[in-house]
């Protein structure tokens, strides 16, 4: 449906297209009063970006081709560095701040490989929520139905939206407790969470320590996974899809298959089914310890304490200016003693070791992303019951996988023309080739 980096790249080795004419086609998009441009994108980088297209021409035409992205609009999300300018992660707040004195390391290999950033996408306010509501900068609004004005997942909002209306090739977008995959999810895209370790956060506003990771949302898994390979500095291959057949699969039965609407109950089971018939070993497995997160993390857990040691001064001077919705949840740390957050490191320590036990006899794990599907924007708007409601449905099963301190994909597996739902493949700390290699092989079955 959407084009690939190897699509793009293909045309452009062909004469079919330029490098100008993508990143004037992605502008203009972004720039047209009648889309979500607007709303997607905090900042365009319309010169820059055009004159790093016109270098990338003249040197394909050298015969010069640095990257998979060579030459190819890619969005940032808004919280990652640029030299001179403040970063605002999608705040208000932090109007004034000191300017960036240089690029985060992401954005610096980005640029060395080719590519071509068009701007700075929306986001949550400070990454702290998976919805993608955004009082300050506008929401973007979810490609799909959009006559209903659809959330587009978050904390990488604009992310998503800006590679669901063409305005981006491929999008960077960072993922605390679901934030590439829950709007990967819910806009109908593919999002990568690497372990938290693969990509460097210098140089990128923090929200969790111990939880944040950078990660793209692109057209397929291998577009992930070729984003992955410039971004981590792991410079190798793309990985090989791997056999299908007498894969072993395990579907958590605990916390991660409740709540499920229809919908996306029968999109995941028909892509379990799919497996089956392709002769993957699937099992329904309890993994209890999903059902002790809440109770670990019940003081607020390592975002609510972490963020608040970060924003506590910004608070004192702007917090009035803070989404309230974002503010209240960045104070619940503020109560959390040294010994609370010593024990939550204990805690941690513990139940990652316990379910990495439970699982290592499988290849992957499979889980429905969200376990339903984007709700209107208005009906969250209009309500806080109903917005924290969502918001903890819609991050629970990605922010197991960030507590594991694993690697994840989400790639869709809806029957086409109906409303996205996205397949989370799911591994341990450090198992990012396999998962991938995975993805690669569920998404060529899930597509035939």
């Amino acid at each position: 449906m959407y084009p690939t980096l190897n699509d793009l790249t293909a045309a452009l080795n062909d004469g079919r297209t330029t490098s100008v004419e993508l990143t004037e086609a992605a502008l203009a998009r972004a720039a047209d009063p009648a889309g979500e441009g607007a709303r997607a994108f905090t900042r365009l980088y319309a010169d820059s970006a055009l004159a790093q297209a016109r270098a990338s021409d003249t040197l394909r035409a050298a015969g010069i081709v640095r990257s998979a992205i060579e030459g190819l609009p890619i969005s940032i999300k808004d919280l990652f560095d640029v030299e001179g300018e403040t970063t605002m992660a999608g705040s208000v707040a932090r109007e004034g701040e000191p300017a960036a004195d240089a690029n985060a390391e992401v954005v610096q290999r980005l640029i060395a490989a080719g590519a071509v950033i068009v701007g700075r996408t929306n986001m949550t306010e400070f990454a702290y929520s998976g919805l993608g509501i955004n009082p300050h900068y506008g929401t973007p609004l979810n490609p799909w139905d959009r006559a209903t004005g659809r959330i587009p997942g978050g904390s990488s909002s604009g992310a998503a939206v800006s590679v669901a209306d063409a305005m981006a090739v491929a999008a960077i977008g960072s993922d605390t407790g679901g934030s590439v995959r829950i709007p990967a999810a819910l806009c109908g895209l593919t999002g990568f969470k690497p372990s938290a370790w693969r990509v460097s956060m210098e140089g990128v506003l923090p929200l969790s320590a111990n939880l944040d990771s950078i990660g793209p949302i692109a057209a397929s898994v291998r577009c992930c996974a070729e984003l992955d390979a410039i971004l981590s500095g792991d410079g190798g291959p793309v990985p090989e899809a791997v056999a299908l057949r007498g894969l072993r699969l395990a579907i958590p039965t605990t916390l991660a298959l409740d709540a499920m609407d229809k919908h996306v109950a029968d999109s995941f089971a028909a892509a379990v089914s799919r497996l089956k018939e392709a002769g993957a070993l699937v099992e329904e497995i309890a993994i209890p310890e999903f059902a002790e997160l809440a109770a670990i993390n019940a003081k607020g857990g390592f975002t609510a304490a972490e963020a608040w040691a970060w924003h506590r001064d910004l608070i004192a001077r702007a917090g009035k200016r803070y989404d309230p919705r974002v503010v209240s949840r960045i104070l619940r740390g503020k109560d959390m003693s040294a010994a609370d957050y010593l024990d939550l490191l204990d805690a941690r320590e513990a139940w990652v070791a316990a379910v990495d036990r439970r699982i290592a006899a499988y290849d992957a794990l499979i889980l429905p992303t969200t376990p339903i599907v984007a709700p209107a924007v208005a009906d969250l708007e209009g309500s806080d019951e109903a917005y924290y409601a969502a918001n903890g449905l819609i991050l629970r099963n990605p922010t197991l996988i960030n507590f594991l301190d694993g690697c994840a994909l989400s790639l869709p597996c809806q029957a086409p023309g109906t409303g996205p739902v996205g397949l989370m493949i799911a591994g341990s700390n450090g198992a990012d080739r396999r998962i991938l290699a995975i993805g690669l092989a569920v998404e060529e079955l899930l597509a035939a």
